[in-house]
């Protein structure tokens, strides 16, 4: 594995870097998550989509760069860098997007994919059940042909963005009396259709960005079928892979970003008349999530050179998932024990280190909890058998 940038990637970093100095917008200074944000973080993707800049990891034919895996991390990199705003339709770029590119009809390609890059609609992702999240094959809602229709009935929980998405992939079971994996069926369901109700979930960091969703007898019209019938899971699968395998470098730059913070935070912050790094169990801990970060960094390039060989995503990213949310949990408590009281205000620094650590509760149950993904990493990555 090289670790060096080649000529080609170092002139798209120069090139992305050039285009984020003239384009990347100031920081958003209103209140989060209203409609005014969401207007301005979609004028964001749409600036991106007329550089060029959006889904640069797409085939050229459907409006992407066809960018290497290393330049999608160049990418990710760059923008964490630059402070530059999230990416809205994250959910349709990162993981419907592609798993469209890779299962879909070409009248569904041609239909959504390019809405997606400009933002003009926003996806969600409708897996997730109250009594089916890590086993999602136990899911229940029912998806029952009647004509040319699927009448869908049932709940879905912790799904991203709802509230503000237009569109929805869906898995439903269409067919009960097959093994649970066998009579699944992934649906494009369009948000704004009747019977489909989006409910927000106020988290304990005051972020409401998480949804339940409720679905009566919503009609989704057989053409929005997202590969076969009653072979869901397939599809289910696929879009999994494409999530955990886009975690890597992204979120490496921002927790470098959160690191550094703290280190800055520490040399400031007095305790009984000294510094904090002056305690030896302090310097300790800080030293510590120093390691775990460089661990992390170098397991992100390893899946990077693999995904840049083998052309599909792996296992690899159930590694990385697995211990970037263990470990941003870890460095989260070091911070809170080190600022104290101070941390837990909200006029210090916005209130970042106690809204981080709250939301970081979040990190080992979303996209798959850390019980899962050590069976995943132990059954496909180490080949041990399964316990019955």
């Amino acid at each position: 594995m090289d670790l060096n940038l080649s000529e080609s990637e170092l002139e798209f970093q120069q090139s992305l870097r050039n285009w984020l100095s003239k384009n990347c917008p100031k920081p958003w200074a209103g209140k989060q998550r209203g409609p005014d944000h969401i207007n301005y973080l979609r004028d964001w993707q749409r600036t991106l989509y007329d550089g060029g800049w959006a889904g640069i990891h797409w085939p050229k034919e459907y409006g992407g760069r066809g960018a290497t895996p290393i330049e999608q991390a160049i990418f990710q990199e760059e923008m964490a860098r630059a402070n530059a705003p999230e990416q809205i339709s994250v959910i349709g770029l990162m993981i419907v997007g592609p798993t469209i590119i890779a299962v879909g009809t070409e009248e569904q390609k041609k239909r959504y994919l390019e809405k997606i890059l400009s933002c003009e609609e926003i996806w969600c992702q409708g897996f997730s059940e109250p009594n089916a999240g890590s086993d999602l094959a136990s899911l229940s809602t029912r998806a029952v042909e009647d004509g040319d229709h699927f009448v869908v009935n049932g709940q879905k929980i912790w799904t991203s963005f709802a509230h503000i998405a237009d569109w929805c992939l869906l898995l439903a079971r269409t067919n009960p009396n097959v093994p649970k994996h066998k009579g699944l069926t992934a649906l494009l369901v369009d948000m704004h259709s009747p019977g489909v109700e989006a409910k927000p979930l106020r988290q304990m960091s005051g972020e409401a960005d998480f949804n339940e969703v409720f679905f009566t007898n919503a009609r989704v019209p057989k053409a929005n079928v997202f590969g076969q019938i009653n072979d869901g899971w397939t599809s289910a699968v696929a879009t999994l892979m494409n999530e955990r395998a886009n975690l890597g470098s992204g979120l490496y730059v921002l927790s470098k970003k959160f690191f550094e913070g703290l280190v800055e935070r520490a040399k400031e912050h007095l305790s009984a008349s000294q510094s904090v790094t002056k305690d030896p169990i302090a310097r300790q801990r800080i030293a510590q999530a120093f390691v775990e970060l460089e661990v992390y960094r170098l397991n992100t390039l390893r899946a990077l050179s693999k995904l840049s060989k083998m052309g599909m995503p792996g296992p690899e990213g159930s590694i990385l998932k697995l211990f970037w949310s263990e470990m941003n949990q870890r460095t989260n408590q070091i911070a809170m024990e080190i600022l104290g009281l101070e941390g837990q205000l909200k006029s210090v620094d916005d209130g970042k280190w106690v809204f981080n650590y709250l939301r970081c509760r979040a990190n080992t149950i979303e996209g798959g909890t850390s019980e899962i993904m050590k069976n995943i990493i132990a059954q496909r990555v180490l080949g041990m058998p399964k316990s019955y």
